[in-house]
């Protein structure tokens, strides 16, 4: 008999609880949160719309709890819009939520053109009404004018404008035989399609207060810092006499590929004080190419520099170096050249010249036991020297001749800060193994454009002030 009233106490209880979750809470006392107090957009550019992002409405109660209204309070006119649970309204009245459960509201923005030419702000509201009670989640989006180039052919000696960024949809294309000019300021994102082609000539004119950016066009979180957000600048071969001078290449799948020059006697690329960061596959990637490069930072890449069929290069004061992030995983040497390419199962060779001066070539703990690679195959001629550079390795190197070099001395970076992705690789340390070490050059500046003791010019792309 206890066991039967114990039963019906059980049942009878778990029947009141029912009740109450099926009962609505009414008063004013209710819980409801949020996951946001603010949604916030990055850098939209003008008419070309943005990502959605959403936030949760949570019922915090153990019973059923109705929304009175949720309403985006810039109606029609706002630049955002809302979807709650699937339907596309600016206001939704009566919305009944289960206990403990959660609704989630889409949010997107789309910025029409306007005479501003700096970011401007953009800002609206969400309205949430339940028994009595109202809660705001706040709007904000950044959005900005641009010049939308759409599959466009540069087809005569051009300079851009510095006034606005440019946004490539489709592709960009240099035709032979034509200059195309960027001053000092001008910023370029590009499409996850759109690659910039150059057939005649880059001039990139960049300077230290005012660098000329290429970057892809999600400037929102978290696609602002992903590899592979556009596929990179592609130098052809018909390409001559490019210059990138303080000019940044990010996150993008390819970041500078120069590919087979019919003859080495010119230029293909020079670059000078340059940073190449986060390419999901290669910094720098060169096909039997003539490249000369100074005072350039190569960070964070899958293959930071990767030298391939021979060619003609020298690389002055650079410094190469990755670190895993969380994005890309450090395997592979920051440094690998060879004289030869591998086209369907047939090894091609060609000479290979390259001089590697003042650099320091370094990577984190992990897979790679040696950061720079020479590689050789046939009879061709091949002459590589790594002269006055820090390098990181297991092994010593092979296939190149070795001149007052440093192996496996740590450049004592300023700041790697893993934990929140953070990395300065300049260099304080008066007691750091590169200071004075470098061979004298005919550069005398360093990537901050500070002035370098040509006579005692440290190892790397920084000079020690």
């Amino acid at each position: 008999m206890k066991n039967i009233l114990r039963i019906l106490v059980l049942l009878a209880s778990v029947y009141f609880i029912s009740c109450a979750k099926e009962n609505y809470i009414t008063g004013a006392e209710a819980r409801l949160s949020t996951s946001i107090d603010t949604l916030k957009f990055d850098t939209v550019f003008t008419s070309a719309g943005s990502v959605t992002r959403h936030f949760t409405v949570l019922n915090e109660n153990d019973q059923k709890l109705k929304l009175s209204a949720i309403k985006l309070m810039g109606g029609s006119q706002s630049p955002f819009k809302i979807n709650i649970n699937g339907s596309a309204v600016n206001e939704l009245a009566n919305i009944t939520l289960a206990a403990n459960d959660s609704l989630y509201i889409f949010v997107s923005v789309y910025v029409d053109p306007n005479a501003a030419n700096l970011p401007f702000l953009l800002s609206d509201s969400i309205q949430i009404q339940y028994n009595g009670n109202t809660r705001y989640v706040q709007l904000q989006a950044y959005g900005q004018n641009a010049i939308f180039l759409n599959h466009t052919i540069i087809s005569s000696n051009t300079t851009w404008s510095n006034t606005l960024p440019y946004v490539i949809l489709g592709s960009l294309q240099v035709d032979t035989g034509v200059t195309l000019t960027l001053p000092a300021g001008v910023k370029i994102y590009s499409h996850a399609n759109a690659p910039f082609i150059v057939d005649g000539t880059l001039l990139a004119n960049g300077s230290i207060t005012q660098q000329v950016v290429f970057a892809g066009d999600r400037l929102d979180e978290p696609y602002i810092n992903f590899p592979a957000s556009w596929p990179g600048i592609y130098f052809s071969d018909v390409s001559t006499n490019n210059r990138l001078t303080f000019t940044v290449v990010k996150n993008a799948y390819q970041a500078i590929t120069v590919s087979g020059a019919s003859s080495l006697t010119n230029t293909q690329l020079w670059m000078q004080q340059c940073i190449i960061d986060n390419a999901y596959q290669s910094g720098l990637y060169c096909l039997n190419a003539h490249v000369e490069v100074n005072n350039c930072l190569f960070s964070n890449s899958k293959n930071n520099i990767f030298l391939e069929l021979g060619g003609l290069y020298r690389f002055t004061n650079c410094t190469s170096v990755s670190y895993s992030t969380q994005y890309l995983l450090h395997h592979t040497p920051v440094l690998a050249t060879q004289n030869y390419t591998n086209i369907a199962g047939i090894i091609l060779t060609a000479p290979m010249e390259a001089d590697f001066i003042n650099c320091i070539f370094w990577g984190d703990h992990g897979d790679v036991e040696d950061e720079m690679v020479f590689n050789r195959q046939g009879p061709d001629a091949y002459m590589v020297n790594v002269e006055n550079c820090i390098y990181k390795t297991t092994n010593a190197p092979v296939n190149a001749q070795i001149i007052a070099s440093i192996a496996n001395a740590d450049p004592a970076f300023d700041s790697i800060d893993l934990n929140h992705q953070y990395f300065d690789f300049r260099i304080s340390n008066p007691g750091a193994p590169g200071i004075d070490q470098g061979q004298p050059t005919p550069f005398l500046y360093d990537l901050d454009n500070k002035a370098r003791d040509i006579n005692q010019t440290d190892m790397g792309c920084y000079e020690k002030q």
